[in-house]
């Protein structure tokens, strides 16, 4: 599932400095190849900025909506 989530467009219910529209850019590999993947990074689509949130938190729908609403 988590391969499929890259480059996957989200929408943030609150946007911040504007920043509403994002894709995930990268799945982050844990430091033990066993150990389950926990962290994503999202890229803004607007100012290109990035920042690292738990892939899991993306389906909160409080905070985040799947695709570009």
């Amino acid at each position: 599932m988590l391969v499929s989530m890259k480059l996957t467009k989200w929408t943030a219910v609150k946007p911040v400095a504007k920043q509403k529209h994002f894709l995930v850019s990268r799945v982050i590999q844990p430091e033990e190849p066993t150990d389950p993947i926990e962290l994503v990074e999202i890229e803004a689509v607007f100012s290109k900025a990035t920042q690292v949130v738990a892939w899991r938190g993306l389906q909160d729908d409080s905070v985040w909506r799947q695709g570009w609403v």
